[in-house]
């Protein structure tokens, strides 16, 4: 199987900061990874690299073995869609305009939507529960609402890669455990890769394949769950002291803090 991003011997900083060091890594085709980490430690930064928001030196970042560099315009938006942290849009556009943005990868200029534009367009919908509310203003919506519009518009964008940056972060956990079913689903059906930062440990262990801490702007390990999940590694990245059972429906770790002071007596 081959490699959908491969990055090579990168680094990051500004103003004598380091930001990102030494980062080398494969995401293989098809599989889920999970980026996780503490606050500040550089996850965000490093999907930015990829989604091109930050520019990147020349043979630093590869997708499908190409260059991003070499990627312009419409071919590097038919390779990756991004859900980003914020989701605010300035305009007040409908719903449904919103998620048809995401085949502007293929529309030419002046071009009008097709029926199969816009019968993508309702799937995506339907898929995020986002149908009934397509002609609403993008403003007029909640920030879970909006969220899941903003995953509608990756989806039809229909690339191989799809990177979300916190993409369950404003939903409760309905909407949570809903967004990332669908996601898993499209990665095992449709063998996309999926490149997400996520900070609850334990819904990234159950949709993962692979887990990568970062920490102080480095990998500082990755893995499958069952292989990397331990009290050791979640101390050393965190600086917390937790118990890591079985999760009796799944099977994977399952991570439960420890609360110091919180027993009764």
């Amino acid at each position: 199987m081959g490699s959908s991003v491969r990055i090579k011997e990168f680094s990051f900083g500004y103003e004598k900061k380091t930001i990102l060091e030494e980062i080398n890594f494969q995401f293989e085709q098809g599989h889920f990874y999970s980026i996780v980490g503490p606050n500040g430690s550089g996850k965000t930064t490093l999907l930015k690299h990829i989604a091109k928001i930050l520019e990147v030196s020349k043979d630093k970042i590869f997708i499908e073995d190409c260059d991003i560099h070499k990627l312009k315009g419409k071919n590097f938006a038919r390779k990756i869609a991004l859900v980003p942290q914020n989701t605010e849009v300035e305009f007040q556009f409908s719903v449904e305009d919103i998620v048809m943005m995401g085949r502007s990868p293929y529309v030419r200029p002046l071009q009008k939507d097709s029926d199969e534009d816009k019968e993508r367009v309702f799937e995506a919908m339907k898929l995020t529960n986002t149908f009934q509310l397509k002609d609403k203003s993008i403003a007029e919506l909640s920030g879970g609402e909006r969220q899941r519009v903003i995953v509608a518009r990756a989806l039809v964008q229909d690339t191989p890669i799809i990177l979300l940056d916190e993409p369950i972060s404003h939903l409760d956990l309905f909407h949570q455990i809903e967004i990332l079913n669908i996601i898993k689903n499209l990665n095992l059906k449709k063998k996309i890769t999926v490149i997400a930062v996520l900070h609850d440990l334990n819904l990234a262990i159950e949709y993962s394949d692979e887990i990568i801490f970062i920490g102080e702007g480095e990998i500082k390990a990755s893995g499958k769950p069952r292989n990397i999940i331990n009290i050791e590694i979640i101390k050393m990245i965190y600086g917390i002291d937790v118990v890591v059972i079985e999760n009796p429906v799944s099977g994977k770790p399952h991570i439960i803090p420890i609360v110091k002071g919180s027993t009764r007596s």
